[in-house]
């Protein structure tokens, strides 16, 4: 009995961080909804394989298995696919723009006033009024841009992200996908060829994929 937990619990700790190896390197605060849930899931696992070592191993051992397998094709899907990435892990929220408060965009993802000063509080902000840009992240994490920081407070917003224009951000700047169309029309640039572009100081600045 007792050298069956033992083992378990041995094998599961070198395994599951096998495990994390072939999913990929991210900090426990960074994890996205695929890593959050698959890790759950996979505790939940080993926690039940230990308490029931009469059980056949391999009832645990499958299960995890196809649980990393699933993680890694997810994973790649994501990477290749942007409207997938955006179904599974959503998008970022910006709650502050230009020191006013989104109400709509809070209701929206069911983020409460108390979050917003809890987070402010968190990144060292003691009133709402110190804020120029305040977004909240995909992971839950708040990114704040202060007033008082000529450089840190001009929030570069990003506008094409992978080949796919970013609608809801547009909003923020009072344009619209014709005027973002025209911009790249003038410029002789290719939509599908953007990795990357953001709006900062009245410009925009692009990033193209290395072909």
């Amino acid at each position: 009995m007792l050298t069956r937990i033992i083992f378990r619990t041995v094998f599961f700790y070198f395994f599951i961080l096998i495990c994390y190896k072939i999913m990929g390197k991210k900090e426990i605060g960074e994890l996205d909804i695929i890593d959050f849930v698959i890790s759950l899931l996979l505790s939940q696992i080993i926690a039940i394989s230990i308490e029931n070592y009469k059980e056949p191993f391999i009832y645990a051992f499958i299960p995890i298995v196809i649980l990393v397998f699933l993680q890694v094709v997810l994973s790649l899907i994501s990477l290749k696919n942007y409207k997938f990435r955006k179904i599974l892990d959503g998008r970022e929220s910006v709650i502050i723009n230009k020191g006013i408060l989104n109400i709509k965009e809070m209701i929206k993802q069911r983020y409460s006033l108390n979050d917003l000063l809890l987070q402010l509080r968190e990144n060292n902000i003691r009133t709402i009024n110190e804020v120029d840009y305040a977004v909240l992240e995909n992971n839950g994490k708040l990114s704040v841009f202060k007033k008082d920081d000529k450089e840190k407070s001009i929030f570069p917003l990003p506008l094409i992200i992978d080949g796919n224009i970013e609608k809801n951000n547009l909003k923020y700047i009072n344009k619209d996908t014709k005027w973002m169309n025209k911009v790249l029309k003038e410029k002789n640039m290719n939509l599908k060829n953007i990795f990357y572009a953001f709006y900062k100081n009245n410009n925009i600045y692009f990033i193209k994929k290395n072909l």
